[in-house]
């Protein structure tokens, strides 16, 4: 049997070897890659960890393929060792040849298993999860070193894999999708406020935030309203009795189909009140019911218009104002007055 020092030194190494492999493996997993990038032009290691990250798959199998070396090292150097040490410990005991023989055998195994698990693996995994683009750009360039060594067989077992998914119906991914899904969020808000790390309030705020990404312009339509309007022919003082009923600034003027027009009360101010309106009136902004609220929302910031005419082909549905979709966002139950114009 070899020098105790020897198992001894032969165990750190292989077991220090696992951890490597292991804190590559989730470092690669949790690291956002923009970080990554944003680090790249300047860090050789930040470049080498792009790379690795855009072979996701190549890389697991050769984190596996380590780790699975490391395990079967341990097996065959460390385990023997410390069974061999133990049983004459346990037969000094007047223990049975047979039962020191076991004994020191599954005492060996809780060992070894030990010392792999939670040094070689937990421990590691651990630090690579709480400071992934770190360990990830840490560990690169060794890791892409034994990559470039075993590249053949990792591909080899990487195709493999992919043949045993594909029959299933499966298709491998090269890389993880960065950010999360609307989905995920909303799980994520939801299972913070049931557990009281979110405030319900606040919760109720994100989701609709998050409901936005499905939201659709149509959807803020108030059913059984009309927008506040004038007609064609009408004077300033129409506009201004409108504007002064109503509470709105934005006066809609309608027209054949969805050529709708819009006027406001600011403009009429300095006219007489029998004056006409058409030289006052500009196209209202339109948009398809079936527009994305956040959409929509950019293309009225981006061109100034405050009010939205929601039409379904050549149908009006109604109006939508910036601060109805505001409301939506900022407030969890959606305004059921009377449709705003700005």
């Amino acid at each position: 049997m070899s020098s105790p020092w020897v198992v001894l030194a032969a165990t750190v190494a292989i077991i220090a070897l696992s951890a490597f492999f292991v804190a590559v493996e989730f470092a690669l997993i949790a690291a956002k890659r923009h970080r990554l990038e944003d680090a790249a032009p300047t860090s050789r290691s930040a470049r080498a960890a792009l790379r690795s990250a855009s072979e996701l798959t190549v890389l697991l199998a050769g984190a596996q393929l380590g780790i699975t070396i490391c395990t079967l090292a341990l097996g065959a150097i460390t385990k023997p060792a410390v069974h061999h040490w133990l049983t004459p410990l346990i037969a000094s005991l007047n223990a049975p040849g047979w039962l020191a023989d076991a004994a020191g055998f599954a005492l060996a195994l809780v060992i070894v298993t030990f010392l792999h698990l939670v040094v070689g693996e937990m421990a590691p995994k651990s630090w690579a999860i709480a400071h992934p683009e770190r360990s990830a750009t840490m560990l690169a360039l060794p890791m892409r070193g034994f990559m470039r060594v075993t590249r053949p067989l990792l591909r080899a077992l990487n195709e493999s894999a992919n043949w045993c998914l594909r029959k299933v119906g499966v298709e491998s991914a090269d890389q993880v999708e960065s950010g999360q899904d609307p989905d995920a969020l909303r799980h994520l808000v939801e299972h913070s406020a049931n557990v009281g790390a979110l405030d319900a309030g606040y919760s109720a705020q994100l989701s609709e935030a998050l409901d936005l990404s499905s939201l659709r312009i149509g959807d803020l339509v108030k059913p059984g309203t009309a927008p506040t309007t004038v007609a064609p022919g009408a004077t300033v003082a129409e506009v201004q009795a409108t504007g002064h009923a109503s509470g709105h600034l934005r006066i809609l003027v309608p027209g054949p189909g969805t050529a709708w027009r819009v006027v406001h009360v600011r403009d009429t101010l300095t006219l007489p009140e029998t004056s006409g309106i058409e030289h006052l009136t500009r196209p209202a902004h339109r948009v398809e019911a079936d527009t994305p609220v956040y959409t929509a929302l950019t293309r009225m910031r981006r061109t100034g218009n405050q009010l939205a005419l929601v039409t379904e082909g050549d149908s009006v549905l109604g109006v939508v104002t910036i601060t109805d979709m505001l409301r939506r966002l900022l407030y969890h139950a959606p305004d059921t007055g009377s449709p705003s114009t700005a």
